[in-house]
């Protein structure tokens, strides 16, 4: 299978935000999603992007994405923040979400950071598996916490 993995370009974005929605559909949460294709491209291609992303290309379409951004450490400084690896569910098992993996990981040492990091479900076998025959730390100190933007609003 001669997959290319590559930057993301403005017009990748259609097919990146049908990734996250099937993601969505995945993780049992197909209304979370509310992104729109203007808004990503206004923050991913503005002068000061705040997020990154690289695609997997499979004879001219995208088959997956991995999405990072820049975040800072009080204690470590710059590190790489890996929001999501996506791979259509047809395309999985073939390591193309470990070729997407690696693609960050090179941006994390050209970048010099301190950290790469990401978040997986505790209900996600498949993704923990894979991140365990990474080597990867699992944090069982630290708790997620959110605000959403109604209860932003709310404050």
């Amino acid at each position: 299978m001669n997959i290319t993995i590559r930057k993301g370009k403005k017009n990748d974005l259609p097919y990146v935000l049908a990734l996250i929605k099937e993601l969505a559909v995945y993780e049992n949460a197909p209304n979370e999603v509310t992104v729109t294709v203007e808004e990503m491209e206004r923050d991913g291609f503005d002068d000061n992007p705040i997020f990154h992303f690289f695609v997997a290309d499979y004879e001219g379409q995208i088959i997956g994405i991995a999405l990072y951004y820049i975040k800072y450490s009080t204690w470590k400084g710059k590190c790489v923040f890996l929001e999501d690896i996506i791979v259509t569910e047809v395309f999985r098992k073939h390591g193309i979400g470990k070729k997407l993996f690696h693609e960050v990981v090179n941006v994390a040492k050209q970048m010099k950071v301190q950290r790469l990091e990401w978040q997986v479900l505790n209900w996600n076998k498949t993704a923990i598996d894979f991140y365990k025959k990474l080597n990867s730390n699992f944090d069982d100190e630290w708790v997620n916490c959110k605000l959403t933007g109604e209860q932003i609003e709310k404050y």
